[in-house]
């Protein structure tokens, strides 16, 4: 059979088998759709702790426990405008669609419940004030006190009878269980007193989907709408809100916005530009179809590999188009240059420099996944394989849709001839004059930069609600879920002692007022050893006690018998009444067994080094730091990835030495001058270096190479230059939008390349050879 059908027939079977694997693509997105795998969490962006998995899933849990709970909090000048506020609150929520349920709260029966559950060990459960007043008070002092109940009943709340609890320790007991909301019932009402106003809280449940996916807030509607009934009773009504959904939503309709914006706005820049490139309606056509290919088979790959994919992929995704679409745009620049030459043959020439350009940008894209970052790696995946799927579609299909001719327009002779004006830069010493003065200039913008790895850049949620949340924390003394005390032991037993023994030295800081409280387990449930402890001092005093009474009134009373078996945690997590600490628990881990302690009204930064210190010398107690341990990896990445950059530029310059030999430093060096100069900029700008900033640098070193390879590919070549500028304008815009994120990664990794490309476009045709053709 001649070459020319067998290679007919290989290119045949290729388009053929692309089709295929396109349709397999089309189902899933179908399905895909139909049930949306998106996520919004901040957490899942973020590496989990290899060493330290019990970390991971106490950060996990704390966060699922409140991860469909919404708090409003609204407050007026009296109680009688804060009932009927909330009352015209709960009638506008009512009054439209919502997916909020209320919350179980504070009532009387739920109370009832949990004094019933512990009455059969009230004897061993003391408070540490309790404790030491057992200890050290001496007798007399406590039958005055139990003389002055039992005359006068009335004279102290009691949860039992006399007989039950002679020396009142219980009414204590529960009143420090209590302290752990700042909240109290209040005329079937959640209520609180602070700066001068009367709140009400008001607890939701999300039931259902917690955000929509079109970009409209649901949750914000429906919200907004009860929050204008309860304005409606009194404009001067304050509303807090606070909530896990809200920052979800939050995100969703921003990432809505964004992939708008960037999506569809770069996708119009790229078809604006072939436009005006070609004046044909089939280039744009193809171009359009590899672009939508690229971004199905990136997301359903994404979904297929992780499992679902996060909605700052989608919004990194969305400036894919604007290197997706390199491939169609140098084919159609190529076709319009040489009109003469068929499309496969076409293809066939042009296909070494395009696999070469596709290589190095997969290689730079694949490089983001190196770091242990589900985001990053999410964000790698889908763009190598968005670029691949695009470069298949053009290498595949291209040949066989291209039926027609590519006219010359005057936009693209315009851009086309550009080149030849275009400078090659020489070694003069006016030009080294001029190299010194742009190095100067570079190094005072490498002198101003600075770093940040600050967490926070991964959350982009709005100020108002942040502060609502600030707030709402504040007024509730919520301990923060980034923040905890990890507590590991052998056995259940041991976890509860060390519990105790944490909660011992955090009591100092309690009676200073630094901090407000801890929650633990063993608040609840206390050690075996404790409660044997407790019970016995308890026994002994109120025995005493009840026999001086006896002596004194002549009498016959009798302490109340008690159950001997301690409480287990068994029996505990058996009823309802520890739902409320329940998630503190985090049960059997490697080596042993865990739970949580966490701290309430944790609101200066700088008592974070004196909780450290709190752990120290206590076995199998560990303060976390969530927010700073994740800001020390972001930043170690930084450095590593840093370092991974010039190892990058290196093997990158490997590869082009193995096509380009002697001129592979030409391909090179433009990437690397831009890196450096974009970095200057960024230090001009006040802008820190991060490691969002570093990821940028890595792409950047993908784009750069590409232009190099194309114009060294076909040196002298107008069509060459065409498709190199009008890349890079599609490009250039597609990051440059992506520098309006609101999300401070995306908008460092956008500003980064907004400037690099930019830099890189220009300067890549000034290592062109000499027109000599020396090196």
């Amino acid at each position: 059979m001649p070459p020319v059908s067998t290679d007919r027939r290989a290119w045949a079977t290729a388009a053929f088998v692309w089709l295929a694997i396109v349709l397999a693509v089309a189902v899933h997105q179908w399905h895909f759709w139909q049930h949306p795998a998106l996520d919004t969490d901040v957490l899942a962006l973020l590496p989990e702790n290899e060493h330290e998995p019990e970390v991971s899933e106490a950060t996990r849990r704390l966060a699922d426990a409140a991860s469909r709970q919404v708090f409003v909090l609204l407050g007026a000048a009296d109680w009688a405008t804060a009932r009927a506020a909330a009352a015209a609150w709960r009638t506008g929520l009512a009054a439209g669609p919502s997916p909020l349920k209320p919350a179980a709260g504070l009532d009387t029966r739920t109370l009832e419940s949990a004094v019933g559950f512990y009455r059969p060990w009230r004897d061993r459960l003391l408070t540490p004030a309790q404790r030491q007043q057992l200890a050290r008070q001496p007798a007399a002092a406590w039958v005055q006190k139990a003389l002055a109940t039992l005359y006068q009943p009335a004279a102290g709340a009691r949860l039992t009878d006399w007989a039950t609890d002679p020396l009142g320790l219980w009414t204590g007991w529960w009143s420090e269980r209590a302290a752990d909301t700042r909240l109290r019932p209040r005329d079937q009402e959640l209520w609180l007193s602070e700066g001068g106003r009367e709140w009400i809280a008001l607890p939701y449940e999300v039931s259902g989907r917690a955000f929509a996916l079109d970009g409209n807030p649901v949750l914000g509607d429906a919200l907004g709408r009860a929050d204008a009934a309860a304005r409606a009773v009194d404009p001067a009504v304050t509303l807090l809100r606070a909530g896990v959904p809200l920052h979800g939503e939050a995100a969703a309709v921003q990432a809505n916005r964004e992939i708008n914006t960037i999506g569809w706005g770069s996708l119009a820049a790229v078809l604006l530009l072939v436009w005006l490139a070609f004046r044909s309606l089939r280039p744009i056509v193809l171009v359009a179809l590899s672009l939508g290919i690229g971004v199905a088979a990136a997301l359903s790959v994404t979904a297929w590999v992780f499992g679902q994919v996060h909605m700052i992929t989608l919004v990194f995704g969305a400036s894919l188009v604007g290197v997706a679409e390199d491939y169609g745009i140098h084919y159609f620049a190529t076709r319009q240059g040489h009109p003469d030459v068929a499309p496969r043959s076409m293809m066939r020439q042009l296909l070494p420099g395009l696999a070469l350009a596709l290589a190095t940008s997969v290689l730079a894209y694949l490089t983001l996944g190196l770091a242990p970052f589900p985001g990053l790696r999410q964000m790698a995946v889908f763009s190598a394989v968005g670029l691949a799927a695009a470069f298949l579609t053009a290498v595949c299909w291209f040949p066989w849709l291209d039926r027609g001719t590519v006219r010359p327009t005057r936009f693209a002779a315009a851009v086309a001839g550009s080149l030849a004006g275009w400078p090659r830069l020489r070694l003069t010493r006016r030009s080294l004059w001029g190299y010194a003065a742009l190095l100067l200039v570079c190094g005072g913008g490498w002198w101003q930069l600075h770093t940040s790895d600050d967490i926070r850049q991964l959350q982009g949620s709005p100020a108002v609600l942040m502060q609502s949340q600030r707030d709402v924390g504040r007024l509730l003394g919520v301990p923060s879920p980034a923040q905890f005390y990890l507590v590991r032991g052998g056995s259940p037993e041991q976890v509860l002692e060390r519990e105790e023994a944490l909660k011992v030295r955090l009591d100092g800081l309690v009676h200073t007022g630094r901090v407000a409280g801890y929650r633990a387990v063993s608040d609840w449930v206390p050690s075996a050893q404790r409660q044997a402890a407790d019970a016995a001092l308890t026994a002994r005093v109120e025995a005493e006690v009840v026999s001086a009474v006896n002596t004194q009134l002549g009498e016959s009373l009798a302490r109340a018998p008690f159950d001997t078996a301690p409480l287990t945690l068994e029996r505990w997590f058996a009823d309802p009444v520890s739902a409320p600490a329940r998630d503190l628990w985090l049960g059997p881990v490697r080596g042993g067994v865990a739970s949580v302690v966490m701290v309430r009204g944790l609101s200066d930064p700088a008592l974070l080094p004196q909780l450290a210190a709190v752990a120290d010398g206590l076995d199998g107690v560990r303060w976390v730091d969530k927010t700073a341990e994740i800001s020390a990896l972001l930043g170690r990445y930084r450095v590593a990835m840093t370092w991974l950059l010039l190892l990058g530029h290196v093997a990158v310059y490997a590869v082009l030495w193995w096509r380009l030999r002697h001129l592979a430093w030409r391909a090179a060096l433009p990437a690397v001058i831009a890196s450096g100069l974009a970095v200057a900029i960024l230090g001009w700008m006040g802008q820190p270096f991060q490691l969002f900033t570093v990821l940028a640098l890595v792409l950047l070193l993908g784009i750069g190479v590409d232009y190099g390879i194309f114009l060294l590919e076909h040196d002298g070549d107008p069509s060459a230059w065409l498709a190199v500028a009008l890349g890079a304008a599609s490009t250039w815009l597609s990051f440059g939008l992506l520098g309006l994120s609101a999300t401070p990664a995306l908008r460092a990794f956008g500003l980064t390349l907004l400037f690099g490309v930019l830099l890189v476009w220009m300067l890549a045709p000034m290592f062109r050879p000499p027109v000599s053709g020396r090196p």
